[in-house]
């Protein structure tokens, strides 16, 4: 971990952090209005994503308040030697947006992912969403999906 991300306070997940991942994931939810579980029926799926090591939470800030949170899961592949990750959710609360904090958890996730001996990272947007994608490209990530209206674009970063 780096000073900056000790600033931030990027530290990984454990099992008895699930209660607030299922927050942040239903808060994420609300803020873009799209479907989720509810809180009860995520905080047990976060606590099996948290504890298999084929997954990880990240969160920004301090105790049980974060300011962000990236969830990120691994999957055995041909494409590369070790495990393709998909980033599955990175957010940040709307108002510290643009104080670097995704970037923090982003470059964090990629370390962590490295460190399992990850290959490659995938992360999905929506093709309307050019604030996620400017985001996404400016950190290494292309686009491999040719754009059509309102659709999710698939962003991928090779990282060995």
């Amino acid at each position: 971990m780096n000073d900056e991300d000790r600033a931030r306070g990027i530290r990984l997940a454990d099992p008895s952090d699930a209660a607030t991942a299922a927050r942040l994931q239903v808060e994420f939810a609300v803020e873009f209005d799209t479907p989720t579980p509810s809180r009860d029926v995520l905080e047990p799926r976060f606590r099996r994503l948290i504890a298999d090591p084929d997954g990880f939470v990240l969160f920004a800030g301090d105790g049980a308040e974060p300011t962000g949170y990236a969830v990120v899961t691994l999957r055995p592949t041909v494409y590369c030697e070790g495990p393709l990750a998909v980033l599955d959710e990175l957010y940040v609360v709307p108002a510290l947006r643009g104080a670097g904090i995704g970037t923090a958890l982003l470059e964090h996730a990629i370390d962590e992912v490295l460190r399992r001996g990850g290959g490659e990272m995938h992360i999905n947007v929506d093709e309307d969403d050019t604030d996620a994608r400017r985001f996404y490209e400016r950190h290494g990530f292309v686009n491999i999906e040719p754009g059509t209206d309102s659709r999710m674009l698939c962003y991928i970063r090779e990282l060995e």
